[in-house]
């Protein structure tokens, strides 16, 4: 029988699940892979072994999960943060950055159960933070050492919907100052008749056309109030709003710049509810029916709705539980106002609460049961917005679940997901070339007896021509847990060399003199490492009091933990 030679040009349809493999009628077959492990996938159709991970710092507790968040004020400011139970650390340039010989860090009110609900929008150099368990806060930075965390105190409101029972609200003072009291009749109409609760301090309450917050509480029907707006007397009045912000209502779970507007939604008692602040006035919730006055918008759905995400493309896209909406004013291109604002239903899948993922034109969300991942994009078309689902030609590469999305813009548009067992899923995407290509990623080393674990991963701008990955990687290292905070090497590497070749994980880099002994490695303590020494394979040697001792004397290496790089083809249909 004749040979058949057959050229495999592009697997640029990347891996494909089980329910593929005997599909070879498919056109994306021939261009597709039974395994892409630590492997990555260009849109030009190569498949290239991914690059290593440098290690930077070990986290603060070991013992705890934590979170990386990226803060970008610029091209050239950009930060990687380590929230972690009740702190933030910050890195910067492949380093961490330190203050008087120490990692510098700031406290935080967000405990470790809390990390990964937290979500953000930042301005500048101000990132806001919401959380549903906290108040909105914002993060400022004047320098690498000088951050603050503060509450944000906004300006008259927002509210819940005017008192409509007959408890009336009575000030013992009209004037500005503090250590008013205010008493209430009655408890109905308050916190659905329990009256205030000792979770009400710091809410606003609004009556008598001033603005007062709570500072104590005496008891159900007694607090204890600044008054920030005098009121115009102190009669009883049946006119009150209480704030709808607050440790007993809860507070936002979603956050999102649009139009000049900072928007929040998600509340514990209203999950359904989108506050818009006044425009160009991000701190400002005075709402009315001016162009630019604040405004409160609550969707109407047959069912609860808890909002996911908020994400701002051509209109405001809002992800819940149920469903997917748009905002608009009136289906037209001009700006939102109180007076023309449209909410409408574009789909009906519902989301996981994972922030979304802004892609180009199109917004990748994770699906309810966090399996699926679907781009919601706006179709000419139709006139409509769709959702199909990128899991399609790959339904075990999410299989345990996600937990994280991150989006790596340069050099090959890849979203990175963090899957529930410490795998890496990713996604390199490019709809205009009609690339969708999955690959997964198992970092070096072992936890336990399994493999290594990614619990966080995080993007920021690097240089001109690539953006970096940053990550947050579970081992066993000398029979405890450790948690280390690395840096992937450069994806788009053009080293001419093989001595500056960084196909190792949490590896670390030497240049010097020529030397037989390489210290500074505690962090692999007890570990066998893997060694390019001067471009070439050395033997693996284990890691003694933080140092290994070559066979050779050396000028440049590269120390750290191997990891293999797998390419299965799909089954060769040729005859």
């Amino acid at each position: 029988m004749a040979r058949t030679t057959l050229a495999l040009t592009s697997f640029v349809s990347g891996e494909f699940g089980n329910k593929l493999t005997g599909r070879t009628d498919f056109d994306k077959y021939n261009s597709a892979a039974k395994t892409m492990e630590n492997f990555l996938v260009h849109p030009q159709g190569a498949a290239t072994r991914r690059v290593g991970t440098q290690f930077i710092a070990s986290v603060k507790t070991a013992a705890a999960k934590t979170r990386l968040i990226p803060f970008e004020f610029s091209t050239t400011q950009t930060y990687i943060l380590e929230f972690g139970n009740n702190y933030i650390r910050f890195f910067k340039d492949k380093g961490q950055i330190l203050s008087g010989g120490s990692a510098y860090e700031i406290s935080t009110p967000y405990l470790t159960a809390e990390l990964f609900d937290i979500k953000f929008a930042q301005s500048a150099d101000v990132m806001y933070i919401c959380h549903p368990n906290h108040e909105v806060m914002k993060l400022s930075r004047t320098g690498h050492t000088s951050w603050t965390l503060t509450q944000v105190d906004f300006t008259d409101g927002p509210y819940l919907a005017t008192n409509s029972t007959t408890t009336t609200l009575t000030p013992a003072s009209a004037s500005v100052g503090t250590g008013v009291n205010v008493t209430a009749s009655a408890v109905t109409g308050i916190n659905g008749g329990s009256g205030f609760l000792t979770t009400d301090v710091g809410r606003l309450i609004n009556f008598n056309s001033g603005i007062a917050k709570i500072t104590s509480r005496t008891n159900t029907t007694v607090v204890v109030v600044t008054i920030l707006t005098a009121f115009a007397n102190t009669d009883a009045t049946v006119a009150f709003k209480l704030g709808a912000f607050s440790d007993t209502t809860g507070h936002p779970s979603c956050i999102s710049f649009y139009e000049q507007r900072l928007v929040f939604a998600g509340t514990i008692d209203e999950p359904q509810t989108i506050f818009f602040s006044k425009a160009g006035d991000y701190e400002n919730m005075t709402s009315g029916t001016n162009a630019d006055d604040a405004m409160v918008y609550t969707i109407a759905a047959n069912q609860v709705n808890v909002i996911r995400y908020l994400k701002a493309q051509r209109t405001l896209v809002i992800g819940t539980t149920a469903a997917e909406y748009t905002v608009s004013a009136d289906g037209t291109d001009a700006s939102i106002t109180p007076t023309n604002i449209t909410i409408k239903r574009q789909s009906s899948y519902g989301s996981a609460n994972v922030d979304a993922v802004t892609a180009g034109n199109a917004i990748l969300f994770l699906q309810k049961a966090k399996r699926k991942i679907r781009e919601l994009a706006y179709n000419f078309d139709s006139d409509s917005y769709v959702a199909p689902d990128l899991c399609i030609l790959n339904d075990t590469v999410t299989e345990s679940g996600i937990v994280q999305m991150e989006w790596q813009q340069e050099p090959d548009n890849i979203l990175w997901c963090v899957r529930e067992d410490g795998q890496l899923a990713a996604l390199t995407y490019q709809r205009s070339e009609n690339v969708v290509s999955w690959h997964r990623h198992i970092l070096g080393g072992a936890f336990g007896s399994g493999n290594a674990v990614v619990e966080s991963i995080a993007s920021i701008s690097g240089d001109l021509n690539e953006d970096e990955l940053w990550c947050i990687v579970k081992r066993t290292v000398n029979g405890a847990t450790v948690r280390y905070v690395e840096c992937f090497s450069d994806f788009d590497f053009d080293e001419t060399t093989a001595t500056d070749f960084k196909f190792l994980d949490s590896h670390l880099s030497y240049s010097g003199s020529a030397t037989t002994s390489l210290s500074g490695l505690s962090h692999l303590e007890g570990q066998s490492v893997s060694i390019l020494a001067d471009g070439s394979v050395h033997a693996n040697k284990t890691v003694s009091s933080g140092a290994i001792t070559l066979d050779r004397s050396v000028t440049k290496a590269c120390v750290g933990l191997s990891y293999d790089s797998v390419l299965q083809t799909m089954r060769i249909e040729g005859g």
